[in-house]
């Protein structure tokens, strides 16, 4: 890898307009807005009489003489034993608000005779964040501070050291449900010296895996009380709307919120960008199923932007698309020798733990030049220096764009941010529609703590560490007795006469993840060396690594051999066989309950619980033009989700009386599905691979035409109850978005879904305008 950086990026005079115009004719795209964002002064205040000595000492020692005023406000707060959450900008240093009260306390505390007078749990949604907390941390270097990564990457022996000697423990929600609660008593010294709690990126935690983690935090507040530990929480949020409700919600606790960002910020240049059409289109021209992919347009401009000197981070938003974007950019530098292939690298989540921290490393040191992630999230880590991000494709959510976008101009320059828009109807939207993007309020984090798919595995958990007793109302709520009476039921618990206890010999723990789902994930494992790749979750394992797929990693192409469900392994060798797969299924749901429901008209809305039946029956190859050469059977389970829904019914005579044909109703109705679930994150906080939907002309429940979105997590995440309350918005951008393509038939822009698992047939764009107008013809103003 070439560690010589272009003349423009080591001078550090990069230019935001000049990178803008080297794009231009590059890839096949055009730009239709730049939108310029003014930079911001700084709001400093002085340091607090009550930081350690030490502590003061090493910081300032780093360079930093004064406080922004919003790190001054966090620091204080939380010194004096306010819960509070500091909702800021990307890069506004947000960690030096909760760093000083927290290094504060634990050197202060290292005169205690354990050595630990006070501890504190640093809470991170990725390994890698937290591992770059505890690098800054020791660069920090105060003597009195022990500080340790704990998660599932590290030893056992080291594990004991931690739990002995560890005054701050940096670690992640999944192992302190798996591991410090369970087995609380040997923590116990650790628990009982409790005074902070840190609760980085807490904006992540949203929808199911927000509400568990919130069960995890009530659990955690639980045990410290029974050591005698009452510890101040502290959040740290990028830009949400309510930060201050979120932290309530995901802590239990009253909390002050800290928004006034004080830090500086350089101008921004922010340009939305629409790729144009495949390279030969087709034979007529027609804009039909001719857009070139957000993906493949995305590579080509990060290869001009490398050329040009500009160190580049482009996010996508799967991570099949990661793997094709650092590819075609490290084909590109080989085929006209701009740069070494090796300095442009992938990066997401699968990955084994060796391979993240030298990737982290060599971006952090400029070794690397581009590099492709799937989420600022996933990436986790603090860098500096980079002036251009690309994002290809939507995020899901306003938050997400700016935290995304935040990562460039760390260096207090200039930056560039270009979203490149996919095949989608709310990405054609949105780069159409500039002010849908800077003049819209970011959303709200929704999470649901009582949910009883959620709620209920907390309770059997927190059994199991300690025997709950109905004073545990004030963590778990006003529903906590039904649980614990459906929970005895089930023979899951055990009620004596000092509460409810754990009846079984296994752990609960064990039995559900955080992270929605309940099941293994699938280990990858190349046959020949039998060397573990990475890992899938078992709730996509089917579509990704069924037999006969072909996976990739870090640009090497791989052939599933057997997919090996009761050993959760996925066995693959090297080849590239010169075709892609996409798999196809079959769906379909039943009406458990209706929550709520409103009336427009002939039309009806609701919203409930539903369960969803889905089965992956086989799977397509296909050449990279987009041919397919064959479909394959396969022989998988069907899995279900019960979750929550919200629908809508017409009767037909009512679709027949303005003319929609009985024949055309299944491609209206589908392509009215598609497109909607593509404009749910325009009013929830969504991604629309959070989502499923199912259409049809007749639905056994409602003996009516049906369409339903549906959370894509057991018990529900929010998205859909949020779509049934704003739902003339959402259903009106959805007519907007088909209506507006300039395709004749449906394209991805509009109609057509990367997810559909019919393979996007039936669709008619034409009927399902007109199915909209009619559902919308008598709303009510929503």
């Amino acid at each position: 890898m070439s560690q010589v950086l272009p003349d423009a990026a080591a001078a550090g005079t990069f230019d935001a307009n000049a990178a803008l115009a080297a794009l231009d004719g590059v890839g096949t795209g055009r730009l239709l807005h730049v939108r310029e964002l003014a930079g911001r002064a700084p709001r400093t205040a002085g340091w607090p009489d009550w930081v350690n000595p030490q502590v003061a000492a090493a910081i300032r020692g780093a360079g930093i003489d004064e406080l922004w005023s919003h790190q001054r406000a966090v620091a204080d707060m939380a010194w004096a034993g306010h819960h509070v959450v500091v909702s800021t900008g990307t890069a506004s240093g947000k960690s030096l608000g909760y760093l000083l009260p927290t290094l504060s306390a634990v050197a202060d505390g290292a005169s205690a005779p354990t050595g630990r007078g006070a501890t504190a749990i640093y809470l991170a949604p990725t390994k890698a964040l937290a591992a770059d907390q505890e690098a800054r941390i020791r660069s920090f270097a105060v003597p009195d501070v022990r500080a340790a990564v704990l998660d599932g990457d590290t030893p056992t022996d080291e594990r004991r050291w931690i739990r002995d000697h560890a005054a701050l423990l940096l670690t992640n929600p999944d192992l302190l449900h798996q591991t410090l609660l369970p087995g609380h008593e040997r923590w116990a010294s650790f628990f009982r010296a409790l005074r902070y709690v840190v609760i980085d990126e807490c904006h992540v935690y949203k929808g199911v895996f927000g509400s568990h983690v919130a069960g995890v935090l009530r659990r955690l507040r639980r045990i410290a009380r029974r050591y005698g530990a009452e510890p101040t929480f502290v959040l740290a949020s990028a830009t949400i709307a309510s930060p201050g409700l979120h932290a309530e919600e995901l802590t239990g606790l009253p909390v002050t919120e800290v928004t006034e960002d004080g830090s500086p910020r350089a101008p921004m240049t922010f340009a939305l960008w629409e790729p144009g059409g495949k390279p030969g289109g087709n034979a007529t021209g027609a804009s039909d199923d001719s857009r070139r992919s957000a993906v493949a347009e995305s590579a080509d401009l990060m290869g001009a932007l490398i050329r040009h000197g500009v160190q580049t981070l482009t996010f996508a938003r799967s991570r099949v698309g990661v793997e094709v974007v650092a590819e075609m950019v490290r084909a590109s530098l080989r085929y006209d020798g701009a740069d070494s292939p090796g300095s442009v690298a992938a990066y997401r989540g699968g990955y084994l733990p060796e391979e993240r921290r030298e990737l982290e490393n060599d971006l952090r040191t400029g070794v690397l030049r581009g590099l492709a992630a799937t989420s600022a999230l996933e990436l986790g880590i603090d860098v500096s220096g980079l002036d251009a991000v690309l994002l290809a494709g939507w995020p899901g959510t306003h938050a997400s764009l700016w935290q995304q976008a935040g990562r460039a101009g760390r260096s207090g320059r200039t930056s560039l941010v270009v979203l490149v828009a996919a095949d989608d109807p709310l990405d054609t939207f949105l780069v159409h529609h500039p002010e849908a993007i800077f003049d819209r309020a970011i959303e709200t984090a929704t999470i649901d703590p009582a949910n009883p798919f959620v709620l209920a595995p907390h309770v059997a958990a927190a059994a199991h560490e300690l025997p709950v007793t109905e004073a545990d109302s004030v963590y778990f709520g006003k529903t906590l007795r039904p649980v614990l009476d459906s929970l005895v039921s089930g023979t899951v618990l055990r009620r004596r006469p000092k509460g409810w206890f754990w009846a079984r010999d296994d752990r609960p723990a064990d039995h559900f993840s955080l992270r929605g789902g309940s099941d293994d994930d699938i280990r990858i494992v190349e046959t020949r060396t039998a060397r573990v790749l990475g890992t899938v979750d078992a709730a996509r394992s089917h579509a990704a690594v069924h037999t006969g797929a072909v996976y990739l990693h870090q640009g090497r192409s791989h052939v599933v051999t057997e997919l090996d469900l009761a050993a959760t392994t996925a066995h693959v060798v090297v080849g590239d066989p010169g075709w892609s797969t996409v798999a196809r299924s079959v769906s379909s749901f039943d009406i458990q309950q209706v929550e709520r429901e409103k009336r427009w008209g002939a039309a009806r809305l609701h919203f409930g619980t539903i369960r969803v039946r889905n089965q992956v029956t086989s799977f397509l190859r296909m050449l990279p033009s987009g041919e397919v050469i064959g479909e394959h059977p396969l022989q998988l389970p069907e899995r279900e989700l019960v979750t929550r829904g919200v629908w809508w019914t017409l009767a037909e005579e009512e679709l027949l009386n303005v003319g929609v044909t009985a024949d055309a109703l299944p491609g209206a109705l589908h392509a009215a599905e598609h497109a909607s679930i593509g404009m749910l994150p325009l009013v929830a906080q969504s991604d629309r691979w959070d989502v499923g939907g199912v259409s049809t002309a007749l639905h056994p429940d409602t003996e009516l035409p049906t369409v339903v979105v549906y959370d894509g997590y057991p018990g529900g995440a929010g998205f859909a109850e949020r779509a049934y309350d704003e739902a003339a918005t959402w259903l009106m951008a959805t007519r907007t978005a088909i209506a507006s393509c300039g395709c004749p038939n449906g394209c991805p822009s509009c109609v057509q879904s990367p997810k559909c698992g019919n393979g996007n047939n039936p669709l008619d764009k034409t009927a399902a305008v007109i199915v909209l107008d009619r559902v919308l013809r008598d709303r009510a103003a929503d």
